[in-house]
């Protein structure tokens, strides 16, 4: 599986100052870089409005400043107040120089040098009426604190009006933000393109927050391409193109423990998850009552009436869906959903190699005693702290937890097989809040985690991916769980297909 890193505001000056202690790189040429990386995203001939503030993120913008005129582009600089909470009745010019810090400073001294100065107002709302072209948000960036101070409050309601006539690019993250998190805990100067630096933060990734970015684009600075954080995105995963002469055992044979009576859709879905995810052979064993129901309505599936007993050479369970509360006894490679995930049973199973876990925040808090999590940002901080404490139950000794921890929701999370690393799907949307979506995702992971045994954790990052990925295929708005099999089945025709042509290009 494909990833990038979200780095945390620590995590992203470590790995600036690894470049700067161990390659001797010069922070101001890291600066220089991000300035003509941002500079090339603005069309030639637009004019150009750049907000500098106190600090490093001023500093990129001054820098931006200079290699615009330098280019013959229209500039100006707006700055805030030195002296906060001192007001200027009206724009002025230059009306008192800022107090910069750090490589700021000589950006500003490169500025002047071009004999150029600094606008400052006490009425943003005013200045920015008559704006076209482009604002460059150049006021903080990875080391803001929030709330925003008044001068720079004054600014972001200024540029959050809903209709604009200019565009806004945020220098590495509009400000605002908390780099590190993904909430948004007031005003933002909202971005129609954000020039990221070197690496992805959190808020680039984690909603509501990415939401206010507009478009992320990456721009290089010369920093370590593999830097160590522990939140990451999934990207498209690679699926490998099934063997020409394979037979169905090959591919897996699934049982899956679902369906009681009233609740044998749930069975039929996840059912219907498996066979799309590439399942060999599906084994549905419901309840006595339910399974003519269940047999009717999935014929790809055998039905078998549930009687205390597994099937022969089965290669994954799934237990949980249509109110199954009870887990046969299994010491293979094992998913639990719904029902199945009882209270307080959580770290037990997560200590249980070959275990995928898929709860619902509601059904999170029952499995580890916690309080529901809702936010993106409150399931992260849950995750990471489960990470702690099931590593300190386990003691060190013993490593990681085997166990995969998939929690389910917008931007679902998934954690664990020996792994610390947490990470956030991209895929999917609103549509998904339906009856039945979980249990279809149980299937399907049951699916992916049949065509590779030795990675459960692998197989819970892609069916995740998957899952969200053919929701996107039908479209935004409302949809039915049925649909969501023929979009998935089509995007892996189409990934075996790419895989087929890679294979003929390198052939």
């Amino acid at each position: 599986m494909i990833k990038r890193t979200l780095l945390t505001a620590d995590e992203m000056r470590a790995c600036e100052t690894q470049a700067i202690r161990d390659w001797g790189i010069f922070s101001l040429i890291l600066q220089e870089h991000a300035a003509i990386g941002a500079l090339a995203l603005i069309p030639s001939g637009e004019p150009i409005h750049v907000l500098a503030g106190p600090g490093n993120n001023g500093g990129d913008a001054l820098a931006l400043a200079r290699l615009a005129v330098l280019q013959g582009r229209q500039v100006d600089v707006w700055t805030l107040a030195p002296g906060q909470p001192q007001q200027f009745p009206q724009s002025q010019q230059s009306p008192q120089s800022p107090q910069w810090k750090g490589d700021a400073a000589v950006q500003a001294r490169l500025w002047e040098g071009l004999g150029k100065g600094y606008r400052q107002t006490d009425a943003p709302w005013r200045e920015v009426s008559s704006w076209r072209g482009w604002v460059v948000d150049g006021l903080f960036g990875l080391g803001i604190r929030l709330p925003l101070r008044a001068d720079a409050l004054s600014w972001a309601n200024a540029l959050g009006v809903s209709e604009r006539r200019f565009k806004v690019l945020a220098l590495d993250l509009p400000t605002g933000l908390d780099p590190s998190s993904g909430d948004v805990t007031g005003p933002v100067i909202r971005a129609d393109v954000t020039a990221c630096f070197g690496h992805l933060k959190r808020c680039h990734g984690l909603m509501p927050a990415k939401d206010t970015c507009g478009e992320v684009i990456l721009v290089s600075i010369p920093l370590n391409a593999n830097p160590s954080g522990a939140l990451s995105v999934l990207c498209e995963p690679a699926f490998a193109k099934p063997k020409w002469n394979a037979h169905k055992y090959e591919h897996g044979h699934i049982a899956i423990r679902a369906g009681t009576r009233g609740m044998s859709g749930a069975a039929v879905l996840a059912a219907s998850g498996a066979l799309r995810g590439g399942a060999g052979l599906v084994t549905v064993l419901p309840d006595p009552n339910a399974a003519d129901i269940i047999a009717a309505q999935i014929p790809e599936a055998m039905g078998v009436p549930w009687e205390g007993a597994l099937p022969r050479n089965i290669d994954v369970l799934l237990a949980g869906p249509g109110g199954v509360e009870d887990v046969p006894d299994w010491d293979g490679p094992l998913v639990l959903d719904a029902s199945a995930l009882r209270a307080g049973d959580g770290p037990r199973w997560m200590a249980r190699p070959q275990t995928i876990l898929t709860p619902h925040s509601g059904e999170f808090s029952r499995l580890f005693g916690q309080e529901a999590p809702v936010s993106t940002q409150e399931r992260l901080e849950a995750v990471e702290s489960l990470n702690n404490e099931l590593n300190e139950l386990m003691g060190e000794s013993a490593g990681e937890p085997p166990g995969v921890l998939v929690l389910k929701g917008a931007q679902t999370l998934i954690t664990g097989g020996g792994s610390r690393c947490v990470y956030v799907n991209p895929t999917g949307h609103p549509g998904l809040a339906t009856g039945g979506a979980g249990d279809f995702l149980a299937g399907l992971l049951a699916g992916r985690y049949a065509r590779d045994l030795d990675d459960p954790l692998t197989a819970a990052l892609d069916a995740v991916w998957l899952h969200g990925a053919a929701a996107d295929r039908l479209g935004q708005g409302p949809l039915v769980v049925s649909d969501l099999g023929p979009a998935a089945s089509r995007i892996l025709r189409e990934m075996y297909g790419q895989s087929l042509e890679k294979q003929n290009k390198n052939a």
